[in-house]
């Protein structure tokens, strides 16, 4: 796959497994039908013809169908659907508003340089939004969560609510005290 991509336009599809894929490998496991197209940005292969990628992401797709099988090809193809996520005018300043708030909850877990470094002022909303969701400390099932949000602000106020919810969740591990067992 990563050999063909790279031959061509490299853009690989991505799609999350859905749960029990590891009885079924070497078949097609089900996947979820919310999905992400990624460019490849660096590729090293590995010297047991594995790869490490970096993807940047481009767009969010539904998954409509797939291709037939093709002998001797170990990836599957699919038929997909783009959808558009560009923030509605009106939801502009919304959006950084919820921006600010969100690089607010952040800004604890990381010191002032770093957070600029991390969370850049001139990178525009959506894409710090999509790329947090994608890089910050999330389950598989939670960035699937967040990529099937409707757009950047809700994907930025869900992502707001998890950490949150993370960070209410540290909290009471670290003291059992009221605590039901």
């Amino acid at each position: 796959m990563v050999a063909d991509a790279l031959a061509g336009d490299r853009l690989i599809g991505m799609a999350l497994l859905k749960p029990g894929f590891d009885t079924d490998m070497h078949g097609r496991p089900l996947i979820y039908r919310t999905g992400c197209t990624g460019l490849i940005t660096h590729v090293e292969r590995l010297e047991d013809g594995r790869f490490n990628l970096i993807l940047r992401g481009i767009d969010k797709f539904k998954v409509l169908g797939e291709d037939d099988p093709v002998p001797a090809q170990l990836y599957r193809q699919a038929i997909v659907q783009s959808i558009d996520e560009t923030v509605p005018a009106p939801q502009r300043h919304l959006l950084t508003q919820e921006r600010r708030r969100l690089e607010t909850l952040l800004g604890p877990a990381f010191d002032g340089a770093v957070v600029e470094h991390l969370l850049p002022a001139v990178m525009p909303d959506e894409d710090l939004v999509n790329a947090l969701a994608q890089y910050l400390d999330f389950e598989p099932i939670e960035r699937l969560a967040l990529l099937e949000r409707d757009g950047p602000l809700a994907r930025c106020r869900s992502m707001m609510e998890l950490l949150e919810m993370k960070a209410l969740l540290k909290k009471a591990g670290s003291s059992d005290a009221g605590m039901v067992h």
